[in-house]
Formats: structure tokens, sequence, C-alpha cells
């Protein structure tokens, strides 16, 4: 057995051994961030402790450990900076647990993400419906009945207006277009507005712009100046339908979505019926007005257009002291300014049903991700910015091609049929004069729809007669007398006028095509084009648009009663289906009151699948990521589209035959309604 001494020398070796064990490790790092270590030395296995060492003396040892643990022993490699191992096994621990924890962030991020509209939803019940959503109701109304305003206008007034202006039919056209066209281009640009910019904010400029230069058009004598006001004014009023369905949805809950959503498309009805009536009491009248000084007109046209800008005024003035939306702020990371609005929502529906002591119990709503983190992480792992804006849009586009193709362009057919009708009867009616010879003759009656071919007109005098619709084709006129001659679409083609005299009358030389003149005189020719205060507007026009808007009250009923105990997909493809067929009889069609019959039955079905298009538009498309309003715009400029393609189908097939674009329209009609039956049904689904 060891003495005392010879144990205290042992216990003093197997120290010495260990420290010099823990000296000579020397650490690395590797590139997995793990910590190694290696051992300096060439002893046999490596150990150190195996190496040669200068031999230390019993006493040094002794007091190298005397009075010390070896757990309170220094750590040698500390005076070499390399970390202790137990300092790197914390690391690790810490790092993990960073890791855990971001993972656990993230997954919580992703449910927040996912519970919003679930909270949103439980929020917007808890507020109910009440007087706040009926105050919004008919502000966004008005709004939308301006929309409806602004698209019977242009039509109403251009009787008129080409009178004051000396608009040509193909100037006509091109104004009906660009309105058309501008609305298209309003929509989309204001759609995606809405989205970044917000609701509310988008709807003042949309209604202001619309304003502003409805009223300047009031004023342009020119036609250029008119032209350009139009289509601005179209612009402005083209972001109204997108922006007012997106906006309303976002205060409802989802058991009111589709009955309230179609009570509030009967707004752009009565917008048809007030421009119709109003139309029909004012610019048929073309005298009332007022003239200062003889540059400026102000006729009945002009105060119609004023007159039609009272439900976009009322509006605007109305939604100055609406909120934003909430959902658009929860959406957009500004939490404190939407739970101000909820609770402003929750207090107005409850003190007006007699409970002002009902408390806004929520205290917390959460936030999703915002949009600006989301395009960072975006940008990290995508390619350019061009790929993510292509890879987004194009997306969108792929949803959007999911509706069924729009019937909208149908519409518009109806009054150009009844013109188009209405002019095929005034031609039968026309009066052919062949090779006949007048001398020394007074005309002092008026000459109506004629046509005269190779007459003579010798000594003859036309005063203080108005000459419509008359052709005179390869005819001589010699020694004659024109005075105080008030002529609508009258011209001469290939005719010889000698020692002719005409005074004080409104035809000059652009209404005589290839004529020959020897020694003919034009005495105080009227300026710009004739003003008959006399002769009224054909009230058909604004008695068909009248009813044809009167017509869609039915299916607005129906289809708000419906919406949700029917579901959306079935209202779309049954009136879709139910509108082509009274568009298939309009083939039977043959005068001018089946026409305006079957307009009426064609308004009245498919105005369902309208409301029910509107409905299922803004349920279908996410509030996050920028979707729902960009999407509905893209739908609506679709629609302003399928009318400009109509109208061009029209203009080129109904001088040859009706058949080609009625049977256009309905097999889009018949496809439309079998498309719409593969959407999905959206009448039990969450706002997302």
């Amino acid at each position: 057995m060891a003495s005392q001494p010879e144990r205290a020398a042992l216990h003093s070796n197997v120290s010495d051994s260990s420290v010099l064990f823990k000296a000579d490790r020397q650490f690395a790092v590797t590139e997995g961030g793990e910590y190694t270590y290696t051992q300096d030395g060439g002893g046999q296995d490596g150990y150190p402790y195996q190496t040669d060492y200068p031999p230390q003396e019993e006493d040094a040892a002794s007091d190298a450990t005397e009075g010390a643990d070896e757990d309170e022993q220094m750590y040698e490699g500390e005076y070499q900076g390399v970390p202790h191992p137990d300092e790197i096994k914390e690391a690790r621990r810490a790092a993990r647990a960073e890791a855990r924890r971001k993972a656990r962030q993230a997954a919580q991020q992703e449910e927040e993400e996912e519970n919003l509209p679930e909270q949103y939803e439980t929020i917007m019940e808890d507020c109910g419906h009440g007087r706040f959503q009926w105050m919004l109701f008919f502000v966004l109304g008005l709004a939308l009945m301006a929309d409806g305003v602004d698209g019977f206008v242009v039509g109403f007034v251009l009787p008129s207006a080409e009178k004051d202006m000396c608009i040509s039919n193909a100037d006509k056209g091109l104004l009906g277009l660009l309105v058309y066209v501008a609305m298209m281009v309003g929509a989309l640009v204001w759609g995606g507005l809405c989205d970044k910019m917000g609701r509310r904010k988008c709807l003042i400029y949309v209604l202001t712009i619309d304003l502003v230069f409805s009223f300047l058009s009031c004023f342009a004598q020119g036609y250029g100046f008119f032209l350009f006001f139009r289509f601005c004014s179209g612009f402005g009023i083209g972001g109204s339908i997108p922006i007012v369905y997106t906006y309303f949805t976002e205060f409802l809950q989802m058991d009111k979505r589709g009955e309230h959503l179609s009570w509030l498309c009967m707004f752009w009805m009565l917008g048809g019926l007030y421009a119709s009536f109003t139309a029909w009491g004012i610019i048929p009248h073309y005298g009332w007005g007022f003239a200062i000084g003889s540059e400026f007109q102000m006729h009945s046209w002009r105060l119609y257009i004023l007159v039609c800008l009272f439900p976009a005024l009322a509006a605007l003035v109305g939604i100055i002291f609406m909120p934003e939306s909430p959902r658009f702020l929860l959406e957009n990371a500004r939490h404190d300014e939407a739970w101000m609005i909820l609770r402003q929502v929750h207090d107005t529906n409850w003190k007006a049903k007699g409970e002002p002591e009902r408390v806004f119990t929520v205290t917390n709503i959460k936030t999703p991700q915002t949009q600006e983190d989301e395009f960072i992480e975006i940008q990290s792992e995508t390619g350019t910015a061009f790929q993510r804006w292509t890879v987004r849009h194009v997306t969108m586009l792929q949803q959007v091609c999911r509706f069924p193709p729009d019937y909208h362009g149908l519409g518009v057919w109806f009054p150009d049929m009844i013109k188009y009708m209405q002019y095929e009867e005034y031609e039968s009616k026309v009066r052919v004069f062949h090779r006949e010879r007048v001398e020394r003759f007074h005309f002092n009656f008026s000459l109506v729809n004629q046509i005269h071919r190779e007459g003579e007109y010798v000594h003859d005098k036309f005063a203080n007669i108005e000459i419509k619709s008359v052709k005179f084709e390869s005819s001589l006129f010699e020694n004659c007398y024109f005075e105080d001659i008030k002529s609508t679409n009258t011209f001469f083609e290939n005719c010889t006028l000698k020692n002719t005299v005409f005074y004080n009358t409104d035809l000059w030389q652009e209404k005589f095509k290839n004529c020959r003149m020897e020694n003919t005189t034009f005495l105080h020719p009227k300026k710009g084009c004739h003003l008959n205060f006399q002769e009224e507007n054909d009230i058909v026009i604004y008695m068909v648009s009248f009813l044809g808007s009167l017509a869609v009250l039915p299916g607005n009923i129906i289809s708000a009663l419906f919406m949700d105990k029917i579901g959306r997909i079935r209202i779309i493809g049954g009136s879709m289906l139910a509108s082509s067929a009274c568009t298939f009889l309009l083939l039977l069609s043959f005068s001018q009151g089946a026409v305006i019959c079957w307009q009426c039955l064609f308004y009245g079905a498919s105005v369902a699948a309208w409301n029910g298009l509107e409905v299922i538009s803004v349920e279908l498309y996410p509030s996050s990521k920028r979707y729902r309003g960009t999407a509905f715009g893209i739908l609506n400029g679709l629609c302003k589209f399928a009318a400009i393609v109509a109208s061009f189908i029209f203009a080129a097939f109904i001088g040859v035959t009706k058949i080609i674009p009625i049977f256009l329209a309905f097999a889009a009609l018949v496809c439309g309604g079998l498309v719409a039956l593969k959407l999905p049904e959206t009448r039990e689904k969450i706002l997302s």
C-alpha cells in the first residue's frame, strides 16, 4: 500500500498530465461551423502525454495543485483565444432555439393570415347590419347611378349636338367609340389603383374627374374640345363600378352580400331611367336655352348634361363623410385606423337599434404580413422585377378568364337597331324624280326625302324652304336663285350650275361633290351648321331607352331575393341561357314594336346574370395581394371592350344581314351560360 507521500506524488503527476492534454489541443472551425481539435506532437496513438516533456519537480507539481479543486482549474486554452467546449455547446443550443423561435413565428404568421378572414367575418357579424350599411348603400348607389347616366348621355345629346357643332356621321361614331374606350381604360386603371391607394380615396378622384370634365363639356363650342372633355369624363366614371362593389362588399357579412349587392345593382337601372326621362323632357325642345352673343349657344342638350351631373355631385358629397374600408386598412397593416372604423360601424348600428350600451369588445385584430415584407421575400426568391410582375399578372388573367363571356355588347345594338329600322323605313318612302324639267317655277314648299336624277331647272327660285334628305344627281341648274334655305343631309353630286346665286343659305361648297360651276355666286352664307329650332328630335329613342331601363326592375328584384337562396352560379347560368333565347327571337322581329318588346325581355332576363357576376367577382378574388379591385377592373374593362367590338360588328354587318351579329351574340350567351356552371359557388364563402 502506497504511503502518504507516494500518493501525493502520484496525484501530482496525473494532474500535470491532464493540464498538458488540455493545453496541447488546437481548435479549428470546419465549413459546417463545427469545432474540432488537433494535437501537437507525434506520440503514439496521438496522446500528448506520451510526448517527451521536461520533468517537473515534485514540489512544483504540488504547488500547482495544492488547495485548488479540479473543476475550478483555469482553462489554459483561454489564453490562446480558443472557446471552451461548454461555450460551443451553449452557442449551438442558442442557435437551435432561435431557429425554433423563427419557425414558430412563421407558423403563427401563416395562421394569422389564414385566420384574418374568419376573424373579420366575426367582427362584421358583431357590428351587425344596420344604419351604417344603409347610409353607405345610398352613397355608393348614387355613384353607380352616375355611371349609368354617363352611359346614356352621349347617345342622347348627339342628335342635338350634331346641329350645333357640325358633327358628321363619321365624327359621331368616333365620339361614341372614344367614350367607351375611355371607360374601359378607366376601369382597368382605377380598379388597380383602388387596391393600392384605397377604395374611398380613388372613388373621390373618380367622381371629381367626371364632374369637372362633364361640366366643361357643357360649354364646349367646338367638337374637338367636346370630344376631349367627354373622353376625360369617361375615364373618370369608368372606374366607379369596380370600386363601388369592392368597397361595399367589405362592409357586409357573408349572409348579406348576395342580397344587398343585388339591390345595389338597381341604382344603375335608376341611372338609365333618370337619363332617359330627363332627356325625354328636355332635349326634344331644342329651342330651349339661351345665347350669349353670336358665338356661344346654350341649348337644351347642354342644360341636359348639367342636370345629369346631380347624381355624381350627390355621391361625391356623401363619400367625403364615409370612412375607408377597414379590410383594406388591415391588409395594409393599418391596424389602429381599421379598429376605429369598425368601432364606428358597431356603435352606429347598435345605437340606431336602441342598444347604445352595447360595447365593441374587439381588442386585438391579427394583422397579416404587409405587402412590403412580402415584396422583399419575393424579391429574394425569384428573378427580375419584370418576371415577378409578369407572373403575378398572368396568374390574375388566368383567374379572370374563368369567367363567362360578356353579353353587354348586345345592349348597345338595340338603339342602333331601332335607328336602322327607322332609316330603312324612311328610305323605303323616298320619292325618285328622273329627268324632270322645271322652268320658271317658284319652290315655296319643303323638299323632304327625295332623289332627283338628271333633272333640268331653268329660271327657278327656291326661297324660304327646308330641304331635308334630298340628293340632286347629274342635274342642271341654270339661272336659278336660292334664298334663306335650311338644309339637312342634302347634297349635289355631278351637277352643273350656271349663273346661279345662293343668298343666305347653309349650302356651302362641301355639299357640292364633283360639281361644275360657271358664274355661280355665294352671298352671305351661313356659318357652321343649320340650327333648326322648330324641328323636335325623335322621341322614340328616349322612349326605347326608358323602357329598356325599366324592364330590368323585375330581374333585379328576382336576383336580390334568390341570390342567397339558390346560389350565384344557378342565377348566372339560368339568366344567360334565358337571355340567349330572347336574342334568338330577334331574328323573327321585323318591326320596331317587336324589337322593343324583345329588348325589354332581354334586359329583364340578363340583368340577373349581370348581378350574379358582380357578386361572384368580389367574392372570388382576395383582398390580400391586391387582387380584388384589380381583377374587377379587368372584368369591367372587358365588358366595355365587348361593347366596342359589338358596335363594330353591328356596323359591319347590319347593312348586309342581321343574322350574323345576332347569331354571334346568341352563341356567346349560350357558351357563357354553360361556362358559368363550372364556376365555384361562393354564397357560403367567407370573404378571403
